[in-house]
């Protein structure tokens, strides 16, 4: 069958299936839950019809023992980007609002309110465009509930203060592999033991292994259990899991492995964006959205020769404007200035680097004279509109630069927000040949070391670790001042922010 079964999946008896719930949930959905909006699978307000691997996969989820009692109390379901998720866990979520009986409580779980919101969302205009479930239900912004029943589905996140004292029926836990630690795992599945049929449902993509603690995360350690389960190392009737993905192993670049990783290859997914994806995408994002495979937090960045194979340049001579990144340290890391044109493919080039040379003293200092020196001649060799700065450390000889009535501006390389969109960016620009450079062997030495740190808010690069001594400094550098460039020729109208008034 097309899709089915996926690459891991723990045993359910084909007895248990059959006698479960698993083809009423599918007629609901199939019946009353419309398409919400235009996509690949289909257009909006028509029927939601679920493909064969999804119905096999509802079918297990809620699959019956012997006695009566639904056989799962946790299920783990890991997909790839794009196969339908958010579409079935809110189908899934108002058929248990609607058939759970009097008093249901369904949730939709997720890191963030946001996160949250989607599969909820999706539900919410399910209802919208359902004649036969609109007359039933009342909604609210963030609840929806049945008067008939006195059942209500709301949304709760991991940053929210409404956790403890619930009974949830059913959680649906939206991309668990973002959740910053366990707790609110283990508070909802706790929750559920008033409950004789209740069930956690985690539908997720896979992500890094390890969470903000450094430990495992959840979904990483649950998928670990779940494995165990499937080869029949552990016995526990009362855990589905059931994971599409590749092997961490496999070429992520083959179409082949792209197909055999997504059960909804050339139907729900568009086939022509795995190619481009694959170009723009950095591996370990590709890996886990696109391949449903885990990742280690930190991973080679560029991938290799990118960046040496891009053509050569040299700094201008002209008038072109030209933006440089500044990120500056004190001892043990190194300084460096690289500057940017802002042209359609802009020119890059190494302007300076201080680093510690081998075999150097313990009290080795970044020589912040001949830094300073450095700074303040920039405007008198090229057309600088705009010098972007990490202020960390350097904060008073920056405010001294911008007294001096140079276009300072600040870029602080520790705000996920500037760097996760940066760091992106650069890599699309070095591997679709969007940039040229001087192929100073510093600067391509620094880009070597750089690693990608993936975790809930993004890929962004950074060093092995705390005290490596591979320095990245001109890579962050080249970072900063490619982004400012960018965005300065996107809207030249927008002037950036300015760190330091004086």
């Amino acid at each position: 069958m097309d899709g089915w079964p996926p690459r891991i999946l723990t045993p359910v008896p084909v007895e248990d299936i059959a006698r479960g719930d698993g083809e009423l949930v599918t007629e609901f959905i199939e019946a009353l839950c419309p398409q919400v909006k235009d996509s690949v699978g289909g257009r909006a307000g028509e029927p939601l019809l679920l493909r064969d691997w999804q119905k096999q996969l509802v079918g297990n989820v809620f699959a019956r023992r012997p006695d009566g009692r639904l056989r799962h109390r946790s299920s783990l379901v890991l997909l790839p980007r794009k196969s339908g998720k958010s579409a079935l866990g809110s189908g899934i979520a108002l058929y248990s609002l609607m058939m759970s009986g009097q008093g249901a409580e369904v949730y939709s779980a997720a890191s963030d309110r946001e996160q949250a919101r989607i599969v909820f969302g999706a539900a919410k205009a399910m209802i919208e465009s359902s004649p036969e479930l609109r007359a039933n239900t009342k909604l609210f912004r963030d609840a929806i509930e049945v008067p008939e029943t006195g059942s209500v589905y709301r949304v709760l996140s991991s940053d929210s203060s409404r956790q403890e004292g619930l009974s949830p029926n059913l959680v649906v836990f939206d991309e668990l592999h973002a959740q910053p630690n366990r707790r609110m795992y283990d508070v909802l599945s706790l929750a559920m033991g008033a409950r004789p049929e209740a069930m956690l449902l985690a539908i997720t993509t896979p992500g890094v292994k390890s969470d903000s603690s450094g430990q495992d995360s959840v979904a990483y350690a649950l998928w670990q259990y779940g494995k165990r389960v499937a080869d029949g190392e552990a016995d526990d009737d009362s855990f589905f899991m059931a994971h599409w993905g590749a092997p961490e192993d496999a070429n992520y670049r083959d179409p082949e492995v792209w197909r055999a990783a997504n059960p909804g290859y050339g139907d729900l997914q568009d086939v022509d964006d795995f190619e481009s994806a694959m170009k723009r995408t950095p591996e370990a994002e590709f890996r886990t959205k696109r391949l449903g495979t885990w990742v280690n937090a930190q991973t080679a960045w560029l991938p290799s020769g990118a960046w040496d194979t891009l053509p050569e340049t040299v700094a201008p001579v002209d008038d072109t404007p030209v933006v440089v990144g500044f990120d500056g340290s004190f001892s043990n890391d190194s300084t460096a200035l690289v500057g940017c044109t802002i042209e359609d493919v802009p020119r890059m080039w190494l302007i300076k680097a201080w680093e510690r040379p081998p075999g150097a003293r313990d009290d080795w200092r970044v020589p912040i004279g001949e830094v300073e020196h450095e700074v303040l001649s920039l405007p008198s060799r090229w057309n600088v509109v705009e010098i972007a700065c990490d202020p960390y450390r350097w904060s008073r000889e920056i405010e001294s630069w911008a007294a001096a009535g140079l276009p300072v501006t600040e870029f602080v390389t520790s705000s996920p927000a500037r760097m996760v969109p940066a760091t992106a960016k650069f890599y699309d620009a070095v591997t679709g040949e969007g940039v040229t450079h001087d192929h100073d062997p510093l600067l391509a030495r620094h880009l070597n070391n750089c690693v990608v740190r993936t975790d809930r808010l993004g890929p962004r690069i950074t060093k092995e670790h705390k005290m490596s001594p591979r320095k990245i400094d001109a890579g962050v550098c080249a970072v900063i001042a490619f982004d400012r460039a960018t965005a300065r020729r996107e809207n030249p109208a927008t002037p950036p922010k300015v760190a330091f008034y004086v």
